[in-house]
């Protein structure tokens, strides 16, 4: 027997070698999670085999949003009607006088005339609308004014809206209700081995085609195997862009049909024989290019982060993050932080590290083989704005498997920490080093910016301690992650513990960035997001003294936009539903 064991293998001494020996380590795994499954790959030998995801649906709304969105249609069609009987009444009768305006309620003792504003607000407030479009502060307030009587809440909060107001919030409110119907996401499972049925086929093809030119009558059709050419027929029309779009539709069809290539590979696999390889990713944003499945899936070039695509998203990200806060507080904040995933890295090719560069005014330097050699510091004259400091955050995944970018990011921020020339207000990562070093902290911790676990541990343990219910105050979930998580990664530093530097860097925060990159989960479907970027946010607000934001990019949409996410509420909810 070995004294001592090596946990994570690369030696004979290793784990999967004294537990595997000669046998195979065949792994099935989903096609779209390259960055846990290359950690099988090189800890554990694994030969992997890549399964399907499930297919996709459209939202749609529930019983309570349903019936707010008919009770705008009632108001829409209503409003339409009065302004086109007020045209004709006036067109026929110009000198009529305008009527005196309605009593918006009875006298002392009778009860408020019920009204369609009123109703729609009652709706809202019973869906939980107004969390993610609070009313204006006048009207909110006259809501809470009128007690615990929801009629009374709903009529004091109707009478407080101007009629411009309130047609403005029915707009906005129509517009994110459409916005949640068409929002995709998974339904079922999908079943290894097995070609997706007519059904399932259209719900694949509406989410990887959906911003294209494809008419959904055609992607009807191709889901129940009409060719290029009949569609063509179908449609009436010969546009070019039509036709590479069938086939490109119709190419998916056809290897999403070879699902049953799963189960040869497992065999192929078991067998000892040669299995494939292929890239793993998303369906939706890779398409056919993650297809078939049944391969032995491996990531990216972690040298080519962040493409020329996620670098335009992830700065467009970063301005709008930083507009929104200066629009809201007057001010540039000094500190926006960051969540850098390794899933989210790989499907988005970077997105969030170019927030990242984005944010410190930095972009990359590439040699004339397309790899990432540095990450300049863009010029303030061009830049247009101080440099924004940026908290990263990593999971031990990205730790792990971007090593590389951790060592450019931290050589960038550290240049912008050291460039003398540039003053403090207008460089903020310069402002927090130089009174780090005030505070005698040393040179490399004063210059710490990218936080993880400690060298070989993952995860916050803020779930474990929310399942088990092991806290006394709230504030101990924010406690948790940071002392999870104040070990400072970069050129020198793998893993030394700056729980100082983590603390002085998050009282400074002006909110938390976070990417989200897939249809098949959301925020409140896996604990990763309430662990992490909801636990940091709770340790930022209790440092700050008052609530963060935490802001949500859905690198899935075509625009980038960063909102305001309910995670700290979510965090509270999962409290609550606990303790």
């Amino acid at each position: 027997m070995y004294k001592h064991i090596v946990i994570c293998g690369g030696s004979c001494r290793g784990w999967p070698d004294q537990l595997l020996g000669g046998l195979p380590n065949v792994y099935l795994y989903a096609a779209n999670n390259p960055s846990e499954s290359i950690l099988a790959k090189r800890r554990g030998y694994g030969c992997l085999v890549s399964y399907n995801v499930p297919p996709y649906a459209r939202a749609g709304l529930y019983k309570e949003l349903q019936s707010v969105r008919g009770l705008l249609s009632e108001l829409l069609e209503r409003r339409e009607n009065v302004e086109g009987e007020g045209q004709r009444l006036r067109a026929a009768a110009p000198a009529v006088p305008a009527a005196a305006p309605a009593a918006s309620a009875a006298g002392d003792g009778e009860p408020v005339e019920p009204t369609l504003e009123a109703a729609v607000i009652q709706a809202v407030v019973a869906a939980g609308l107004q969390k993610d479009l609070p009313f204006p502060s006048d009207v909110q307030q006259a809501i809470s004014a009128a007690g615990d009587d929801v009629d009374a809440a709903a009529a004091a909060g109707a009478a407080a809206f101007e009629v411009e107001g309130f047609e403005d919030y029915a707009g906005r409110l129509r517009s994110y209700l459409a916005e949640l119907e068409a929002t995709l996401f998974s339904e079922g499972l999908h079943t290894l081995g097995q070609s997706p049925t007519t059904e399932e086929l259209r719900g694949y093809l509406m989410g990887c085609f959906e911003e294209s030119a494809l008419p959904e009558a055609a992607i009807d059709a191709l889901a129940r195997g009409r060719s290029v050419a009949e569609v063509l027929a179908q449609c009436g029309s010969e546009s070019g862009e039509l036709r590479e779009q069938l086939r490109a539709a119709r190419e998916t069809v056809s290897l999403l049909e070879r699902n049953v290539e799963e189960i040869s590979g497992m065999l192929r696999a078991l067998n000892g024989e040669y299995v494939l390889p292929a890239p793993g990713g998303d369906l939706i944003r890779d398409g056919a290019a993650v297809l078939p499945t049944g391969r032995n899936i491996h990531a990216l070039d972690p040298y080519r982060i962040p493409s020329q695509t996620a670098l335009q998203r992830g700065l467009a990200a970063a301005e709008k993050t930083i507009e929104g806060y200066r629009a809201e507080h007057g001010e540039y904040p000094e500190t926006i932080a960051v969540n850098l995933w390794g899933l989210e890295a790989i499907k988005t090719r970077g997105e969030s590290v170019a927030v990242a560069l984005g944010l410190i005014g930095a972009r990359p330097v590439c040699e004339a083989t397309g790899r990432v050699a540095r990450y300049e510091l863009i010029p303030l004259q061009e830049l247009g704005r101080p440099r924004v400091d940026a908290l990263c955050s990593l999971s031990g995944i990205f730790r792990d498997s971007f090593a590389n970018i951790v060592e450019l990011l931290d050589d960038a921020l550290a240049r912008a920490a050291q460039s003398a020339d540039e003053p403090v207000e207008q460089n903020f990562v310069r402002k927090h080093y130089l009174e780090l070093l005030e505070e005698e902290e040393d040179e490399e911790a004063a210059l710490s910016r990218i936080f993880s676990n400690a060298a070989g541990e993952f995860g916050s343990l803020v779930n474990e301690r929310v399942v088990a219910g092991t806290w006394e105050r709230d504030e101990e979930l924010g406690e948790t992650w940071a002392s999870r998580n104040a070990f400072a990664f970069g050129r020198q530093q793998k893993g030394v513990s700056r729980a100082k530097v983590l603390d002085k860097l998050m009282s400074t925060s002006g909110s938390l960035v976070q990417l989200t990159d897939s249809v098949e989960y959301g925020l409140t479907d896996i604990q990763e997001y309430y662990a992490n970027s909801g636990a940091m946010v709770r340790r930022m607000s209790d440092l700050q003294g008052r609530k963060v934001d935490a802001l949500v990019v859905d690198t899935t949409q075509k625009t980038v936009a960063p909102r305001l996410s309910q995670i700290y509420e979510d965090l509270d909810d999962e409290l609550e539903g606990v303790a």
